[in-house]
This record gives C-alpha cells, sequence and structure tokens, in this order.
C-alpha cells in the first residue's frame, strides 16, 4: 500500500501542508520506500552545506516511511546515522530505506541518501523502531 492511514500533513519531512517542512513526496514498494530531497539555502548548516539534522530528518523519516505506508503505526526507539559526504544546496539526494530484520514488536530498518548526479553516498542509518500496540 502506498497510501498513508492517517493524516500527516504536518509532518515536517514529508507533510505537504507544513509551511516551513521538507515536503518530501515518499513511494513504498513492499519492505522499502524512496524518495528525493533538494535542500536550498533554507537548510544550511555550513558555507552552502545542507545542516546535518536536515539530513538526519529526511532518513528518519524514509524509513518510518516503510511501516507507516504499510499502515503499521511505529515510533522511533533510535537511530544512527553516519555522514560520509557534504551536501551541496541545490544537490538532490536520493533516499531510500528498507526492513532489515524484525524481532516481536521491533523493526531494524536501513536507509541511505545518494546524491543523485552520481550516486555517492551522503549519509546512511540504521534505525529500530517499536510498533505501537
Amino acid at each position: 500500500m502506498s497510501e498513508p492511514f492517517e493524516e500527516a500533513n504536518m509532518c515536517f519531512a514529508c507533510g505537504k501542508e507544513n509551511p516551513i517542512g521538507l515536503k518530501i513526496d515518499f513511494t513504498v514498494d513492499g519492505d522499502s520506500c524512496t524518495g528525493e530531497f533538494t535542500g536550498t539555502e533554507n537548510h544550511v548548516g555550513w558555507h552552502n552545506t545542507v545542516h546535518g539534522g536536515i539530513i538526519y530528518s529526511a532518513l528518519d523519516d524514509v524509513t518510518a516511511n516503510v511501516l507507516y505506508r504499510q499502515r503499521r503505526k511505529a515510533h522511533t526507539a533510535k537511530c544512527e546515522i553516519r555522514y560520509r559526504n557534504p551536501l551541496q544546496v541545490g544537490e538532490t539526494v536520493l533516499l531510500t530505506g528498507w526492513i532489515e530484520k524484525e524481532k516481536g514488536r521491533l523493526v531494524i530498518l536501513k536507509g541511505e541518501a545518494r546524491r543523485k548526479s552520481d550516486g555517492i553516498l551522503v549519509a546512511d542509518c540504521e534505525a529500530s523502531f517499536m510498533i505501537s500496540k
């Protein structure tokens, strides 16, 4: 299923009605989720480089949306990110999140952000989500 089951219009990462949000459009195919994001001058951390917190938000949301778009309500328990290369303002990243494994209510997902222009890895993460009872 690719349609959300609860309204998330004000989500910072994917909410279409959030005036200061990233407005990332996600697509789910089975156990993986994809999206694209292009940082602007509003997302700068240092000298034309997209802030790491913005990249973190995009990765957290691409992993969360794997479950959300499957109509599984869950919350981030932990997310570890590793920054590999800088992302300049105006560069687009391709975001991918996927399920690695599940045990009971715990789901482990991985995500990555790669520059669209050359496929270079900008950042990757491993996230744990707890399925709500």
